[in-house]
């Protein structure tokens, strides 16, 4: 018998507030991530002694992950120290050498950025990070554009990686479960496709999200 997939986890990132926080957490996702010391303008971004308090009140068996595109490695290891997440999301011009010295440094997983147009910039990183993290990047090489990329692209490179793959970019509560069918990604994530406004969570959106995404892999799985 062939042994079923793993149910694709969940990551919502961009929480700003403990209530959100909360509300992720009852909906069932996997993972929080929190987004410090970023070059670009967003609302989700909290200061790295913010992200600390709230990341010390997620309960034991939900992942915290620091989000940063801190480009120096002494930089991301500081942000680690002080935010003490469980994992961290590295962004921007980190090399596969960088990531490599960030993993040997910190006690925690290490998830590196990619561009889903450079599939061949991503396999650099393969085996080098814990996980992998495709997503839609702009011109500063940052995520969160809210933009889709080709699915089917990434689920051939998903599969030509021996690191787990993260899917991101553009991901609603409507569309997450195609994005899931087609690449049964190890993992999704999502932050303005489930807000009310930018930095706060649409609670009933996060919930169907979390569903959607869930119900997806069950019926791959099938």
């Amino acid at each position: 018998m062939t042994a079923a997939p793993p149910a694709t986890r969940v990551k919502v990132c961009g929480l700003t507030n403990e209530a959100d926080v909360g509300a992720v957490v009852a909906a069932g996702a996997d993972a929080l991530g929190f987004i410090v010391d970023v070059p670009v303008d967003t609302p989700r971004e909290i200061t790295a002694e913010r992200a600390a308090d709230l990341a010390a009140d997620v309960p034991p068996f939900a992942t915290t992950v620091l989000v940063t595109m801190a480009d120096a490695v002494s930089r991301v290891c500081g942000l680690v120290e002080q935010v003490k997440p469980d994992a961290v999301q590295v962004h921007g011009p980190v090399d596969p050498d960088g990531v490599a010295d960030v993993a040997a440094a910190v006690d925690a997983a290490v998830v590196k950025t990619v561009d889903a147009a450079d599939p061949a910039g991503a396999r650099t990183y393969d085996a080098v990070a814990d996980a992998l993290l495709v997503d839609s990047s702009d011109a500063a090489g940052a995520g969160g554009t809210g933009r889709t990329h080709d699915w089917a692209a990434t689920r051939d490179l998903a599969r030509d990686l021996d690191t787990p793959v993260v899917l991101a970019g553009g991901l609603t509560p409507e569309n997450v479960g195609e994005a899931v069918r087609t690449v049964e990604p190890y993992a999704v994530d999502v932050a303005s496709g489930v807000e009310a406004e930018g930095g706060v969570k649409d609670h009933d959106a996060v919930r169907a999200f979390v569903r959607n995404a869930s119900r997806a892999r069950e019926e791959v799985s099938a």
